[in-house]
């Protein structure tokens, strides 16, 4: 007799509930281990797009998968062995088993059990985590031995005590620092707030820090950078030719100010959504829009104006909805989305938001707002006082000027020249001096000046100027303005995406699964006013989530781009609901939405304050440290990398905002074919050498290689993380790139010039400042092996030591200086100086 398994496995959960003193069966959590298995193998067949869907069958509704069908059943609430979904799981057939094999994987022993499991205990549907309204809920009481210093670590105590993990103590006063410094600001601690931070015994010494470093201008730098990533900011179009955008730096300046000023995640938002359609607009808030014109645009010719404008419209519905709601409505665009409750018309009534605004892939890049910026003023004012240093040169000359004019009109009345004068020239000579008009005299000026021996130069000095000062305008920066009323276009369902095929004409609105739509009319404003509803159950959750991964190195819900039913359940979804609803409540000073507050909660946390070492236990059950059971260690991002050698050498230029700069490339990179002739690399001289990677030019098709060998994304989309890699080309990079060499050789300056005494007190000074803590003997001695052997070496070799150590002050020898430089590449290339301990 054949009996099939999920009657058997049936019989047998019955056999075991009826043994005396059995186990109640744990409940199937439908959230978290249901829901995405069968949203993963089933849904692209089974789910919320219609078009795609294969027996008529829904499984994302309950009533739907519950329901009769020729007399079966896909789902039997309560009987696993009447329901053809288990049937068909288990089938032998290849025509029937499912998933289908030649389609998707089969599942796995496991996942067909908790689908089994599921069914036998009713079948119970619950929405998706992420589109249920975050509620606050209660603080867990503090497990006996665990430490809290704010709300956060109740819940992560809690956590671990149910898996069985340790908390971590607290890691010393120096890893501290220097981990919130460059968490908070990208550069590690200056010398000034180490000793500031040593002198600092209050029991709230770390918090002072904290607030020290949230109200550095640095702290703006630092996070505007994984906002431009966001909001793909890059200073080229894209595509084949690239061209340069020289006029969307404002944009990133903006961002800065933003951070700096700590303006509300709301206001910050709405201004960059629809900063135009604000009653009476500011200066910023129209600088701010521009986040919507880093779209990428194609000018070559021969192609379709109305293709790309209609591509870019799309990258902007995607791009908002994965920043604010974490949600890839991109996939909705040739068929309702087939995992989450966007359908296609749905996507297309977004569509119709964004698809009313003037640019239209133009290569001026119209509309543009004028912007006075440093840079003109300053040119203005050196041109201006040029002009006017000429002006009191031309006064000073004028006697001799009057004398040469007196003799040339008495030698032209004796003698007429041989060429012949222009016909005003010879009236106004015909007459007395007393006769001629204003207009006359300035006449008889414009043409003789030239010719003067006092004034002949500083008239051409002065019309040059002229000239140079004209050319002197506004910078003009792309930003978004709505058509006027009677240009107002017509938005369709496009079939298959494709712009040349419209369907259905559909009006701007938002979808419906998110919270209360608004019943006026839908533009950008109204749709950034939908986000930030107190309904809508994603907005907070993502940005909490979003700075919590750069704090810590993941998110709470790991896969930060896809709240959706193919995301990955939180770690910890009451903590993120906490911290969610706190966000965008106000705070004790009345302010909502307010992100240093957001930070400083995070980072003045046990769990943010935990030593990096790792317990035998977490190594066992939590490799990953998912629990948080420590502070996990990771690299520094690319530009951070750059930004510490600077710092540590004391290259690092203060200099904030203005138009991008050139730090040293390798040669012919910009040399490709079809870039207008743009493929010069104007390497930068002087502190802009030095800037911050954030200022660094961004040319999409050929970005810097320093950075994208350290995962930085080219920008010509959203990129919502950064997924770091570890490749030998990384080494190469510290270890041979010129402007790392140059730190090199800087710090090793540095450490002659500030550190004092032996060669062994020098060490540990450099020691202590690269790595922000005292470093061990064992490594003072290894790095005191190598300056011996390096002395040695270049002391041999000097046209090597020369080329080494480069620009040398007097009194420093080569020899020495290079030794030095050795070691100051080595320690810039510790683990624990890339690396947040």
């Amino acid at each position: 007799m054949k009996i099939s398994v999920s009657i058997f496995l049936t019989v047998l959960s019955a056999a075991a509930l009826a043994e005396p003193g059995a186990v109640k069966p744990v409940r199937v959590d439908f959230r978290r281990e249901v829901l995405p298995i069968i949203s993963s193998k089933c849904f692209h067949c089974h789910g919320p797009d219609a078009s795609a869907r294969k027996a008529k069958l829904r499984l994302d509704v309950r009533e739907d998968a519950l329901r009769e069908r020729d007399g079966e059943w896909a789902i039997v609430a309560g009987d696993p062995a009447k329901s053809e979904l288990i049937a068909r799981i288990h089938s032998k057939d290849e025509e029937e088993v499912m998933p289908p094999l030649k389609e998707d994987k089969p599942l796995t022993p496991a996942e067909a059990e908790v689908l089994r499991k599921w069914i036998e205990q009713g079948a119970d549907y619950d929405v998706h985590w992420s589109f249920v309204k975050p509620q606050s809920p209660a603080l867990p009481a503090l497990p006996p031995g665990m430490q809290a210093r704010n709300a956060i670590d109740h819940f992560i105590a809690a956590k671990l005590v149910a898996d069985g993990l340790p908390q971590s103590p607290e890691a010393d006063r120096y890893t501290l620092l220097r981990r919130a410094a460059l968490d908070l600001t990208g550069l590690p601690p200056s010398v000034q707030e180490m000793v500031a931070f040593e002198k600092d015994t209050s029991a709230e010494a770390y918090e002072h820090a904290v607030d020290r470093l949230l109200a550095l201008p640095s702290f703006g730098e630092k996070w505007a950078r994984m906002w431009l990533d966001l909001a793909r900011y890059a200073d080229s179009t894209g595509y084949g030719s690239d061209k340069f955008r020289m006029n969307i730096w404002p944009y990133r300046d903006w961002v800065i100010s933003a951070f700096n000023r700590n303006e509300p995640y709301d206001r910050f938002s709405t201004e960059q959504l629809a900063g135009d359609l604000l009653p009476g607009p500011t200066t910023e808030q129209m600088t701010a829009t521009a986040f919507h014109r880093n779209t990428i645009t194609q000018v070559e010719g021969g192609t379709d104006d109305e293709e790309y404008r209609v591509v870019a419209v799309k990258d902007r519905v995607g791009t908002t909805m994965q920043v604010w709601m974490g949600l890839t409505a991109n996939c909705a665009q040739c068929h309702s989305h087939k995992f989450d409750p966007i359908s296609q018309k749905e996507y297309y009534q977004l569509f119709a938001i964004f698809n009313q605004t003037e640019d239209a892939d133009r290569e001026d890049e119209a509309p543009r707002f004028p912007l006075k910026t440093q840079r003109e003023e300053e040119g203005k004012a050196r041109v201006n006082g040029e002009l006017a240093a000429l002006l009191v040169k031309e006064k000073e000359a004028a006697p001799d000027y009057e004398r040469e004019l007196h003799e040339w009109e008495a030698g032209i009345a004796a003698k007429p020249p041989e060429k012949p004068l222009p016909e005003g020239v010879r009236a106004t000579l015909a007459l007395e001096p007393s006769e001629r008009t204003p207009a006359q005299r300035e006449e008889l000026g414009a043409y003789f000046r030239p010719l003067s021996k006092a004034l002949g130069d500083i008239a051409k000095q002065l019309a040059a100027k002229r000239v140079e000062l004209a050319k002197i305008k506004p910078l003009e920066l792309p930003i978004m303005r709505e058509l006027a009323a009677d240009k107002r276009r017509v938005s369709h369902i496009l079939n298959k995406g494709n712009f040349l095929s419209p369907g259905e004409e559909v009006s701007p609105a938002m979808p419906t699964s998110f919270g209360p739509v608004p019943e006026q009319k839908a533009d950008r404003l109204v749709l950034s006013r939908w986000i930030f509803n107190p309904e809508n159950p994603l907005t907070a959750r993502v940005a909490v989530n979003r700075f919590w991964s750069q704090i810590f190195g993941a998110g709470l819900t790991e896969i930060e781009e896809d709240f959706g039913t193919q995301g990955q359940f939180p770690s910890h979804l009451e903590l993120l609901d906490w911290l969610a609803v706190a966000f965008q409540s106000p705070r004790p000073s009345g302010l909502a939405w307010d992100v240093k507050a957001l930070l400083r909660l995070l980072v003045t946390s046990h769990t943010y304050r935990q030593t990096s070492q790792v317990s035998e236990a977490a190594q066992q059950k939590d490799v990953r440290n998912r629990s948080l059971s420590h502070y996990s260690r990771r690299r520094l991002d690319a530009e951070a990398i750059r930004d510490q050698a600077l710092a540590l050498s004391g290259l690092l230029s203060p200099k904030m905002g203005g138009p991008s700069v050139y730090p040293p490339q390798p040669d012919g990179l910009w040399s490709v074919a079809f870039n207008g002739g743009q493929n010069g690399y104007p390497t930068s001289a002087g502190e802009d050498r030095h800037r911050r990677g954030l200022y660094t030019f961004w040319r999409r098709t050929a970005p810097n290689p320093t950075m994208t060998t350290f995962d930085a994304p080219s920008r010509e989309t959203c990129t919502i993380r950064r997924v770091p890699t570890n490749t030998p080309l990384q080494a190469f990079v510290t270890l041979n790139d010129p402007v790392f060499v140059e730190c090199a050789q800087a710090l090793a300056q540095r450490i002659l010039k500030e550190g004092s005494g032996s060669v062994e007190e020098r060490l540990r000074w450099a020691l202590q400042l690269c790595l922000g803590k005292p470093g061990t003997e064992k490594q003072v001695a290894a790095l005191r092996a190598l300056f011996d052997s390096e002395m040695q070496n270049y002391q041999a070799h000097p046209n090597e030591a020369k080329q080494l150590a480069g620009s040398l002050p007097a009194g420093l020898e080569a020899a020495e200086a290079a030794a030095w430089t050795v070691v100051a590449n080595v320690l810039l290339n510790l683990d624990a100086v890339l690396t947040r301990g």
